[in-house]
């Protein structure tokens, strides 16, 4: 050891001597290896080549015991001969995660591919289930609370699109609850821009929305002019927005239809809040529910100050006779509750949160069911005749319900047993309807009552059961009005029909919270299905109070009628609930005719109109067929209208309401056909002829109608 230390000092002086400041100039490479060959007696490797610098080399020279001295690796790790790195072994070296002192940062760097986040993303993603949550809590703070810990406002026009889409889709509890929302947000959460920012963005996505929601365009125009009235949307925004939308979208249709459908119509403020029923709180049948619910846990606690807690909770004070009603029901039912009920009933009537007004209303409902109910209690009246005097003496009913319900003991007229008795078996007969669909037995069995004086009775008291209902049965209401038209109601019957709903409308809003609205349209379509006249709804105004809700109703009905697509809308209005809706049949009767003019059989074309199983709107085929005659310039229709009149399949009364029909478009169908007047004088004569025509019919066209000419 040294001796090799010795040797190593001497090379190192020998090369700080060569490279020292003194020296002419620097050793070249070449030089500097020659000088340790000379001193070290080392042949360079590849041919005496050395490419190291002369102060480095030291390091790299190793000597073995043998005596010779061998170039070795850089670092040192060894080469022949040599024990190798410290550490290093023969094999790979590999990492242990179960060694005590593993450490993740000797791992081997791997790229892994993953997601960027958007926070758009996760805004729409946090939104939905904000949305969701509040439809089923109603909790209006909860959903304020949440969206502005969300943060991330500059998406707020993204959650005012997702809101209206989501509740477009659902029932309207859910749209009316969206626009209270949008309202409660305004300005503390949500500022105008970002409104109008979103229902910008709705109007965009319009035609998207249209595929999947088909009233869509009604829908969101609804709900624009909602955010109009409601101040959170400015006026201003439809004549922007309508400069930035195309006119072809169905965006630009949704701002038309909010400008002149509602925002124009008189009251259309009152029309458009209630138009999802004016309130997020509950619909009728919830209300009912809750009635029911209540009353029951009264009975089971006995807690009389928590039952009025929970009536005046509800919010309903209009509808307290609701209330009544049950609870007297509920009181028959279980004998053993009657005094408990007697107790609410009376502490409620002292405290003012059950009128006297809704007390005896609620009383009269029960009288006026008491037939219906003795089916199921068979002691019913008995028990009701005993509850009345002891709430008079107790003095929580007004003593005039005795005298309004004929119960003070006076013999009552002849003729009001009369009507008493025929409401209650048309009751009877529409409730059959509803269930069968069979307008032809429904005829059959007003016929023969035999009181065609009470015919705006009758028509009163359908549409107010209808009204109770279902989309289905309003619908139902409908078509069978149009099928009693033309068969046994006259149009003043009619009239004085919908006088009476009109005048009793205060009172029917007590049972239909929205009574306005349904009034409203019933008579819209009454005037579209060509029941009524136009003319008529000014008969009809002039009959009623003024100022009074009935001639509110008239006014909105005008509103429904003079709106653009109005008859399509209002055909519409409630899903045309039985069968074929009235166009799709003016569609199948329009294709059966055309089928059987290109060579159909009599009897095929005969099946086809059963088929529509729409009597009452046969007057359609036989229109529609005289018009076919007269443009194809072909009578061959004439043949069918024969077989159809012989089958019974036609009636005389569907026939001549036909013609009818023709004849008052005459002057309008000689613009497309300039001999119109012609051919329906011809047709008239060859219908009287063979007994089609009523002789009520009229005069001829020729008396009519002036001819006009080709020219």
């Amino acid at each position: 050891m040294m001796k090799v230390a010795a040797q190593n000092a001497e090379v190192m002086s020998s090369l700080s001597l060569s490279t020292s400041p003194k020296s002419p100039g620097p050793k070249s490479p070449t030089q500097t290896s020659s000088l340790l060959s000379e001193h070290h007696h080392i042949k360079a490797p590849g041919g005496g080549k050395s490419g190291t610098a002369g102060g480095v080399a030291v390091r790299h020279v190793r000597r073995t015991h043998s005596g010779k001295f061998i170039r070795v690796k850089k670092d040192g790790a060894g080469g022949k001969g040599t024990w190798g790195k410290l550490l290093d072994t023969a094999g790979e070296s590999r990492i242990d995660r179960n060694d005590p002192n593993y450490d993740s940062g000797e791992e081997p760097y791997e790229l892994v591919g993953s997601t960027v986040s958007d926070p758009l993303d996760e805004y729409k993603k946090a939104v939905v289930s904000i949305i969701e949550e509040y439809f089923n809590t109603s909790d209006v703070e909860v959903a304020a609370s949440d969206l502005k810990e969300l943060g991330l406002t500059e998406y707020h026009p993204y959650f005012i699109k997702r809101l209206v889409s989501l509740a477009m889709d659902r029932h309207d509890k859910e749209k009316e609850m969206a626009s209270v929302l949008l309202s409660a947000l305004y300005a503390e959460v949500i500022n105008s821009t970002q409104i109008s920012r979103g229902f910008f963005m709705l109007l965009e996505s319009a035609d998207d929305l249209a595929v999947d929601i088909l009233d869509a365009v009604d829908i969101l125009a609804l709900f624009i002019a909602r955010a109009v009235v409601d101040d959170i949307l400015p006026p201003s925004f439809i004549t922007k927005a309508r400069k930035m939308i195309p006119q072809a979208s169905k965006g630009f249709e949704v701002l038309q239809t909010a400008e002149k459908s509602y925002l124009s119509a008189p009251h259309h403020a009152e029309l458009v809040e209630r138009r999802w029923g004016g309130s997020t709180h509950l619909t009728v049948d919830e209300v009912k529910k809750k009635i029911a619910d209540l009353l029951r846990e009264y009975i089971d606690s006995g807690d009389t100050s928590e039952a009025c807690r929970c009536i005046r909770q509800l919010g309903v004070s209009f509808f307290h006779h609701e209330v009544v009603k049950r609870a007297l029901v509920l009181a028959m039912e279980i004998r053993t509750a009657e005094p408990l009920i007697m107790k609410l009933l009376k502490q409620a009537a002292e405290e003012g949160l059950i009128s006297s007004s809704q007390m005896t209303k609620g009383f009269v409902r029960l009288a006026e069911s008491l037939d219906d109910l003795a089916l199921d209690i068979p002691s019913a009246k008995t028990l009701f005749q005993s509850v009345v005097p002891h709430a008079i003496s107790e003095g929580w009913l007004d003593a005039s319900f005795l005298k309004s319900s004929g119960e003070d003991g006076e013999e009552p007229d002849k003729n009001d047993e009369k009507l008493r008795r025929y409401k209650e078996e048309v009751v009877t007969i529409i409730h059959e309807y509803f269930l069968s669909d069979d307008i032809p037995e429904l005829i059959r069995s007003l016929e023969d009552l035999g009181v065609p004086e009470y015919n705006s009775i009758f028509l009163k008291k359908l549409i107010t059961l209808a009204m109770d209902r279902k989309n289905r049965e309003k619908e139902m209401a409908s078509v069978l009005l149009s099928a009693l038209h033309i068969e046994i109601f006259s149009t003043e019957d009619i009239v004085n029909g919908f006088v009476m709903l009109l005048e009793s409308a205060e009172d029917t809003a007590l049972d239909i919270l929205d009574a306005s609205n349904e009034l409203a349209f019933f008579l819209a379509r009454a005037v579209i299905d060509d029941v009524l006249a136009p003319l008529n709804m000014d008969e009809i105004a002039s009959r009623l109070t003024p100022n009074c809700s009935g001639s509110e109703t008239v006014h909105m009905a005008r509103s429904l009628i003079a709106a653009r697509h109005a008859g399509e809308r209002i055909l519409r209005c409630w899903g045309g609930g039985t069968g074929w809706a009235v166009e799709d049949a003016k569609d199948k009767i329009q294709k059966l005719l055309e089928e059987y003019e290109s060579g159909g059989v009599v009897s095929e074309a005969c099946q086809c109109i059963r088929d529509l199983g729409m009597p009452f709107f046969n007057h359609e085929v036989v229109k529609k067929a005289l018009v076919m005659a007269m443009e194809k310039k072909n009578d061959r229709m004439l043949d069918l209208l024969q077989e159809c009149f012989g089958e019974g399949l036609i009636t005389i009364n569907q026939m001549t309401k036909g013609f009818s029909r023709i004849k008052d478009g005459l002057e309008d169908l000689a613009l497309d056909i300039p001999n119109a007047n012609d051919k329906f004088k011809f047709y008239e004569q060859h219908a009287r002829e063979r007994g089609w025509l009523l002789s009520s019919f009229g005069s001829p066209a020729s008396d009519a109608t002036p001819s006009v000419s080709a020219s």
